[in-house]
């Protein structure tokens, strides 16, 4: 099994993209990005945004970038609203849940809801993730987050080919 990883994220505001994008360059990975159909902008997307979480929607997406398929490991990065999983993020992981071999989440949120974003994705995948943390976006903001971000990049590529899954405390303690 070869060390193949894909970062896709999904990103409304551009926080998301901005971890995806240091992470791809830190490790060389390729990125591809999930992408809505329908814009959030104003007041009418943000309430699409809202109900989303509230129902657990899942809204009408198209990906941009690599086929997962060809990698044994697809780190996820996105958003978290209202402490749930972003929904764009949701359709992605359903629609391509065949096609995931080993996946790795990074949630990016206000405050909390991190460890719902992981448990849904174990939902749908029928297995957790191998590897999983979260960053606030006040991190993000700081430049914080970026050792956190090397460690949980170090420790995909040094545990893409294990079949033991590792938690989020065992990189941050403060994962919630």
């Amino acid at each position: 099994m070869s060390d193949k990883t894909l970062i896709v994220c999904y990103s409304n505001t551009g926080t998301s993209r901005r971890v995806a994008d240091l992470l791809a360059s830190q490790f060389q990975w390729q990125r591809g990005e999930v992408r809505e159909t329908r814009s959030r902008a104003g007041t009418a997307g943000m309430l699409r945004c809202v109900a989303d979480s509230l129902l657990r929607r899942h809204p009408e997406i198209r990906y941009e970038g690599p086929d997962p398929r060809g990698f044994e490991t697809v780190v996820l990065i996105a958003p978290i609203w209202l402490a749930e999983l972003a929904g764009p993020m949701r359709s992605f992981v359903r629609d391509r849940a065949p096609s995931l071999k080993r996946v790795a989440v990074i949630s990016v949120m206000g405050g909390k809801g991190a460890t719902n974003a992981f448990a849904e994705i174990d939902r749908i995948l029928g297995r957790p993730p191998i590897l999983s943390t979260s960053f606030t976006a006040r991190e993000v903001d700081d430049g914080s987050y970026v050792t956190g971000l090397n460690a949980f990049g170090t420790a995909v590529r040094d545990h893409a080919k294990k079949d033991d899954a590792v938690r989020p405390t065992d990189l941050s303690p403060s994962a919630v």
